[in-house]
């Protein structure tokens, strides 16, 4: 039998499967949600948990997943649906880290990358629109340290920042979400465990962690449908205002949207990665980042963080 791959990550809600899914152990497919079940609750945690990032589907049965992609999407995106919102958030953001995945896998691909860009846009929306979003969607935890959910994460933030900066020019936004979710493109295959506090780096990984942004940039340089905004932000998002992130650049070199992912990135690195409680990530970082993200920014964060 003909089998092919889909993201763990776009299997969230309460909507009952069509299809079979499996993994794959040792070579061999196991049935392990059977058509009618659903994602929801222990299952979908266990499966993150395992760290695993793709499932199977019997190849003539595509067809069922699509519509069920849609149909999750449509009733995620719907402010009328009756589904309640920890659920519609769950679906939405569980898109989105499919749609960093996808980039991440395939930059060369024009219609991954222009359908993760239009999504950013309806991500823009339900982030401002919805007053539970926000906290919905930085409540889920980001339990396997997925580089792409904390893009997800840093856009969430970077979108909540924007708002408050009175930034409402939806093409400035819709660009800060999509580089905030692609933004650690760099990370892709580099293997270096991310879950240590960068004062405590090994020289090697240190290196590795210097050179993240600029090789991200640079390998999608040459992709002309890659937004310059976007490359801007994969290739600052580390940069400070001192000039003491990788390249040295200082605020007046840098792109300003790249300013606020960068503020973004930093108090999730705390919360994601360092596992400082998400209450205290905005203090620490108040003490120990002051002069390297905008006072502004870390007071708003705190704020925001407050509200979740």
């Amino acid at each position: 039998m003909d089998y092919v791959s889909i993201r763990v990550s776009t299997l969230r809600g309460d909507q009952k499967i069509d299809f079979n899914a499996y993994i794959k152990i040792n070579e061999k497919m196991v049935l392990y949600l059977r058509r009618g079940d659903s994602f929801e609750g222990e299952r979908l945690l266990r499966l993150k948990e395992k760290k695993l990032r793709k499932m199977y589907i019997l190849n003539d049965e595509e067809a069922h997943y699509r519509n069920y992609l849609q149909k999750n999407i449509e009733t995620a995106y719907d402010d009328s649906s009756k589904t309640d919102m920890k659920t519609r958030a769950e679906i939405i953001q569980g898109s989105q880290q499919s749609n960093a995945e996808e980039v991440f896998e395939n930059p060369e691909n024009v219609q991954s990358y222009n359908y993760a860009k239009d999504a950013a846009g309806k991500y823009v929306s339900f982030i401002q629109s919805n007053a539970k979003a926000l906290s919905s969607i930085m409540t889920i935890e980001n339990s396997d340290k997925n580089i792409a959910h904390h893009g997800v994460t840093v856009a969430t933030l970077s979108i909540a920042l924007a708002q408050k900066l009175g930034i409402t020019d939806l093409k400035k936004t819709q660009l800060l979400t999509l580089g905030a979710i692609l933004h650690d493109f760099g990370h892709q295959d580099t293997g270096l465990n991310l879950c240590q506090p960068l004062n405590a780096m090994s020289a090697a990984d240190k290196a590795l962690w210097l050179k993240h942004p600029s090789e991200g940039a640079a390998r999608v340089q040459d992709k002309k449908h890659f937004d310059q905004t976007v490359i801007n932000i994969i290739s600052q998002h580390e940069e400070t205002l001192d000039g003491s992130g990788p390249s040295g650049l200082r605020e007046k070199d840098l792109d300003p949207l790249a300013v606020i992912v960068s503020s973004a990135n930093a108090i999730d690195r705390l919360i994601t990665f360092e596992n400082v409680p998400t209450a205290e990530a905005a203090k620490k970082m108040m003490i120990e980042q002051v002069g390297k993200h905008p006072l502004q920014h870390i007071q708003m964060l705190s704020e925001i963080l407050k509200g979740i």
